[in-house]
């Protein structure tokens, strides 16, 4: 049994899938810091100094003057800030795969559309044949 399982996970396949959940986990935290501290400070600038992450509706109907108080209180909150923040995140990652796999894909179609050299049998029967009819003469 434990031979199969080191069969299973010696898989071409099984370790492809850990390295692209490895590498998309390191990809998820560089898409959040572009997202939270390139892009949204200057959207919120533009938006007049709005800083979506602080974003929030109390929901106990209490006043309070950030979110980190809001949750230190206690009180339940709808953040839609960080909805916001997670929604842009979710939308540039989703654009990065769409622009891998559509090269992928178009690479793959080049490697198709490649032609390939006739099978070794092919050119020593061309040369037979062709050296036969060169003696037939």
């Amino acid at each position: 049994m434990l031979k199969e399982f080191k069969e299973f996970a010696m898989k071409g396949n099984l370790v492809d899938l850990a390295v692209g959940f490895i590498l998309g986990g390191a990809f998820a935290t560089v898409v959040s810091s572009l997202v939270n501290d390139i892009i949204m400070p200057p959207v919120g600038l533009l938006l007049g100094g709005v800083d979506f992450s602080s974003l929030f509706v109390p929901l106990d109907g209490g006043e309070y003057i950030s979110l980190a108080a809001a949750t230190e209180a206690g009180a339940p909150t709808l953040n839609y800030g960080l909805f916001i923040n997670n929604t842009i995140t979710f939308l540039i990652v989703a654009i990065v795969m769409f622009f891998i796999i559509k090269s992928m894909n178009s690479m793959k179609k080049k490697e198709e559309a490649a032609p390939s050299a006739p099978p070794r049998q092919e050119v020593l029967l061309e040369e037979i044949r062709n050296l036969l009819a060169k003696s037939a003469k």
